[in-house]
C-alpha cells in the first residue's frame, strides 16, 4: 500500500468573505471528511497551515530567506491530508469528495516516495 499527500489550495479572499456561520459549516465539513477518512483505517494525518505566508529558503552558502511564497495566482496552500491507498486511482476516488472542491479550491495529489522505512 502506498502513501499519498493531498495538498489543498484555496482562495483566501473567498474564505475572508464568509460569515462566521458559513465558516463554521465549512470547518464541520472538513472535520467530517477527516473522520470519514479515519474510519477507513488509512488516515495518516492532516493539518491546516497557518494563514501567514511563511518563508522561502533558496541558495546554498549563503541561504537566502524571503517572505513568501508569493504566487501569480490567488490560490495558496492551506493544508494537507496524508493517507494510504492501493494506487493513484483509489487515492483519486478517496479524494473526490473532499470539501475543498466545494469552496472553489483545487487539490494536488502526490504519492509519497518513502525513502526510509
Amino acid at each position: 500500500m502506498s502513501q499519498y499527500l493531498l495538498l489543498l489550495y484555496n482562495d483566501p479572499q473567498q474564505w475572508a468573505q464568509m460569515s462566521p456561520e458559513e465558516m463554521q459549516k465549512a470547518v464541520e465539513k472538513f472535520v467530517g471528511w477527516r473522520k470519514k477518512l479515519q474510519a477507513t483505517g488509512l488516515y495518516i494525518g492532516s493539518n491546516k497551515l497557518a494563514d501567514e505566508p511563511g518563508k522561502v529558503l533558496r541558495g546554498h552558502k549563503p541561504v537566502r530567506v524571503t517572505d513568501g511564497p508569493y504566487s501569480e495566482t490567488k490560490e495558496i496552500l492551506g493544508g494537507y491530508f496524508a493517507f494510504e491507498a492501493d494506487n493513484y486511482e483509489e487515492a483519486v476516488r478517496m479524494s473526490q469528495d473532499c470539501p475543498c472542491l466545494e469552496y472553489n479550491g483545487s487539490m494536488e495529489l502526490r504519492q509519497i516516495d518513502q525513502m526510509i522505512r
